[in-house]
């Protein structure tokens, strides 16, 4: 039976590193080696600051929104050793380990246990290839999440880690655009195998396909599964021998001595738990409940927090429910997209945006005219009424007539060629008619008056 566990990996988002000073915008600079100092590249004698407050509240929103219970005393920093030349003091600082309990503990998330939630810092970059070191990641602060063994495939993986991902970026914790990487454990029909520093779901997907047809193979051939650590080459697709799996003794583990024991107030667990959203899949549940709409939608609303608390602030408009999840989840994204925005950067008035799906809806403006307005929503957006005069619906009977006529003297090859049975040239002719009004005519009223004057 396949068994895999996660060990993910996260950057917290804080000002600063996490036991000195240095900013922890290690991707606000393209030149190594610049927001470092003594401490985090581990000079001799450089001692610890005290550790980040930050990353402590950010740590205890993520074991909360895991349902982990929470520690809030008598958390120790551990020093772990190993020999890497991407850690300049030797061993790496962790609230794990033999000693040490976590910050959070016996979670759950969607169906899978969460092992443990505990904070460490980051080692620096190491490029095997060149031999060059850049220490600006050296002392971030991290989230590790140990899930327990439960995932029985690939698919499941993905899927789970999909949802943990939206579900951190409702709280804002995580730098998104460092993504994850995770250590993997698999276990088939022997030893489990550790696959080590797999960044990105893809590639972790792929690492868990390779990594159990591999052991199902070995199986087959009579071989035994040894505890190993691997790596995976995300080039040729597999994963490769490092070395054998170490035991926890084998890091060493002791209290770093230069760093006080950590404890929290349980009020402030209180407060944080309280400003803690409504976490995504249920919220999906309620929007289809609610808001009578499809599980698609749902999910694509749902996504991103600042776009399904847009949608409800729109919904308070007293605005057709199915027309305001369709323009959210289509148009408005379409323009955000089209701008490389996101929603927090740009100024959106649910108002404003509530005013134009009203405008539609009474028909005094065609969609095509709200979409133009739309566009002009970036990067703020203004009351449509402004613009209503000029983009109303043209519904004169008499004034289409006039325009359709115009047409259809000016377009004779395609007058002949739909009297010859060709309906697409029917389509052409209303372009043109809606060109002249800049769509604003009556789209349906222009094919009820072209069709009987071509007949």
């Amino acid at each position: 039976m396949v068994k895999i566990g996660l060990e993910i990996h996260g950057y917290l988002v804080t000002k600063q590193k996490l036991f000195c000073r240095c900013s922890s915008n290690y991707k606000g600079t393209e030149i190594p080696n610049t927001n470092i100092c003594p401490i985090c590249t581990g000079y001799p004698g450089a001692k610890p600051m005290l550790p980040n407050a930050e990353a402590f509240r950010k740590i205890v929103a993520i074991a909360l929104i895991l349902n982990c219970k929470v520690n809030s005393r008598n958390l120790i920093w551990q020093r772990k050793h190993y020999d890497w030349p991407d850690l300049p003091k030797g061993y790496q600082d962790t609230i794990s380990g033999s000693y040490s309990i976590p910050v959070g503990y016996n979670g759950n998330f969607l169906g899978i246990r969460i092992r443990e939630v505990h904070l460490e810092e980051d080692p620096a970059a190491w490029n095997p290839e060149t031999g060059y070191i850049d220490y600006n990641r050296s002392g971030l602060p991290l989230v590790e999440i140990v899930t327990e063994p439960d995932f029985t495939s690939a698919k499941q993986v993905r899927e789970w880690l999909k949802q943990l991902i939206i579900t951190l970026a409702y709280i804002k914790v995580l730098h998104k655009d460092a993504g994850i990487k995770a250590d993997v454990n698999i276990s088939t029909y022997g030893e489990r195998v550790e696959i080590k520093n797999v960044n990105s779901i893809n590639n972790i997907v792929k690492a868990i396909e390779y990594e159990i047809a591999r052991q199902e193979a070995e199986v087959k051939q009579g071989k035994i599964i040894k505890r190993e650590t691997r790596s995976f080459d995300e080039k040729k697709k597999v994963t490769l021998v490092m070395r054998e799996k170490e035991q926890e003794v084998d890091y060493r583990f002791i209290p770093d001595p230069d760093l006080p024991v950590i404890s929290f107030k349980k009020e402030m667990i209180e407060e944080i738990k309280k400003q803690l959203p409504e976490m995504p899949h249920l919220k999906v549940e309620r929007f289809i409940k609610e808001h009578n709409i499809d599980k698609d939608t749902a999910k694509i609303l749902t996504t991103n927090r600042e776009i399904a608390e847009f949608f409800e602030k729109v919904l308070e408009y007293n605005i057709n429910k199915k027309l305001a999840s369709y323009w959210v989840r289509t148009e408005l994204l379409r323009i955000l997209n089209w701008n490389k925005k996101e929603l927090h950067e740009v100024n959106i008035k649910p108002k404003h945006f509530a005013e134009l799906l009203k405008l539609i809806s009474e028909k005094k403006i065609t969609e095509t005219a709200a979409k133009k307005i739309l566009n002009e929503f970036i990067p703020n957006s203004f009351s449509p009424y402004e613009k209503i005069k000029q983009l109303e619906i043209i519904t004169d009977a008499s004034e289409i007539r006039q325009l359709c006529l115009k047409v259809i003297k000016e377009n004779d090859r395609a007058v002949n060629d739909y009297r010859n049975g060709e309906e697409k040239a029917l389509n052409f002719l209303i372009g043109k008619v809606m060109a002249i009004t800049k769509g604003r005519a009556d789209t349906k009223l222009v094919r009820e008056i072209l069709t009987k004057l071509l007949n």
